[in-house]
């Protein structure tokens, strides 16, 4: 699931414009607004089927091809990425097509955290995959940084050109060079919850933070534990720390903190960590207390809230539209069973967050330039969207491709922001910062967790990690 952590920011108008990496342009609210519908009625791992058919319409008939393909017949592609479960399963489903089209065989390689690490193991040892599912902005500069990264040949660039608005091409490129094709985009913005459970407490939807931590109170005192939170995955609590930051700091604050322009020691993270601190530093509020997060992967915090009916180990969790993926794990329906809103406004707007995977080319071989050119198409997004669990930044893609009405109404939502976007902040980060497992700010934040009232602690902490980081 770990890519599905790669996010941008969003915050509505009259906050400042900002102008640090992964943004374009000022932030409209119609962008906010659009994204809010994006999220917070995802319902993501719905639909579709699982056989390997190949894309089709409604009706089951072919789609027509939209982009030329060149034969391949023997030629043996390797495609790495963290995607696990569904997301892996769906992601094959668009690889076979590719096989079908072309004649070459295509291997999906399972990838571990940070894949920046794994991939530099298999350079070093001389066996490179041909193109790897980059989940940060500062994946695709290392891996270019390192020499690793093959250019987007012209017909990718065409693709790209066609169905990307220039925000998402942007975020592939590097010194104006194209690197990256962003497939999958997600949204990290949202509170998923159990309805059951709020209904049994008599709980009302939040719209503010003050509210939310209302909420929990409420829902604690009717006997069920408030909120599940997945905290042996870091990446999760660098989520919680970015949607509070966006929304109390504002976008200026967030593009310099995001490239280390201010320190963290600043007393905006201050601010930040103090508000996150006022339900982390409440164990009683958390599904197992803080041990217990501490020990929970993001999967299970999950689960483990649509489950037990009514009295679920956890009432609330945190994180993006592919949380419906794991809530197909469970006997709870979407839209049910299982609901969500939008991340509760600590400052006058509540954030919103959504990235992407970017497919990037390690070897400069007619299969990778192919492959990234299909995914760069409709024709390679229809297909996972039609599977469910995804959301495509590819404007050309026919929004009849989801499988309802409501994820027709999230795609439209998506192509409507525009380039109106901010791309995560940890992404934004050097790897060894931002995305490394037991390091940087993933580390910072799980002591945090382990202890919210050394503030001071944690931000010392975390900017003498940043700076080591933004110096090598």
């Amino acid at each position: 699931m770990r890519t599905t952590r790669t996010t941008s920011k969003v915050l509505g108008a009259g906050r400042g414009s900002g102008g640090g990496s992964g943004r374009t342009g000022p932030v409209s609210r119609r962008a906010a607004v659009a994204l809010v519908a994006v999220g917070a009625v995802a319902l993501s791992g719905c639909g579709g089927s699982d056989d390997d058919k190949g894309s089709g319409d409604a009706t089951g008939k072919p789609s027509a091809v939209t982009v030329e393909l060149p034969k391949l017949d023997g030629e043996k592609i390797q495609v790495a990425a963290v995607w696990t479960g569904s997301e892996q399963k769906n992601f094959t489903k668009v690889l076979t097509e590719f096989e079908k089209r072309t004649g070459a065989t295509v291997t999906f390689v399972p990838a571990q955290d940070p894949i920046v690490n794994f991939l530099g193991t298999k350079i070093a040892g001389g066996s490179p995959p041909d193109v790897a599912m980059l989940p940060q902005v500062g994946a695709i500069q290392q891996a270019v940084e390192k020499k690793w990264a093959k250019p987007a040949g012209a017909e990718a660039k065409a693709q790209l050109e066609k169905n990307y608005g220039k925000g998402w091409q942007d975020l592939g490129a590097v010194d104006g060079e194209q690197y990256g094709v962003y497939f999958k985009a997600a949204n990290k913005s949202l509170i998923w919850y159990n309805n059951a459970a709020f209904e049994n407490a008599g709980a009302s939807v939040p719209k503010t933070w003050k509210d939310f931590l209302s909420t929990a109170e409420t829902i604690s005192a009717s006997g069920v534990t408030p909120v599940s939170v997945g905290g042996a995955d870091g990446w999760t609590l660098t989520d919680w720390f970015e949607n509070i930051y966006l929304s109390q700091a504002g976008p200026e604050k967030y593009d310099q903190l995001a490239k280390h322009e201010i320190k963290w020691t600043d007393g905006s993270v201050k601010d930040a960590l103090t508000t996150l601190g006022q339900l982390f530093g409440k164990p009683s509020l958390i599904s197992g207390g803080t041990d217990g997060a501490l020990q929970t992967e993001f999967p299970t915090s999950v689960t483990q809230t649509f489950t037990g009916g009514d009295q679920p180990k956890g009432a609330m969790v945190f994180e993006g539209d592919f949380v419906g993926v794991n809530i197909a794990e469970t006997d709870a329906k979407i839209g049910t069973d299982a609901k969500v809103f939008p991340f509760p406004a600590v400052g006058t707007d509540s954030p919103v967050v959504t990235g992407g995977d970017a497919a990037v080319a390690l070897k400069d071989t007619k299969g990778a330039q192919a492959l990234l050119t299909f995914l760069a198409s409709a024709d390679a997004a229809k297909i996972w969207a039609e599977s469910g669990g995804f959301v495509s930044p590819n404007k050309s893609l026919d929004v009849a491709a989801y499988p309802n009405d409501v994820q027709r109404d999230i795609a439209k939502a998506l192509i409507a922001a525009g380039d109106d976007f901010r791309f995560d902040m940890s992404d934004q980060m050097p790897q060894s910062f931002g995305g490394t497992p037991g390091k940087g700010e993933w580390k910072a934040l799980q002591d945090f967790l382990k202890n919210p009232k050394d503030i001071a602690g944690v931000q010392r902490q975390l900017e003498a990690a940043a700076a080591k980081a933004y110096q090598s």
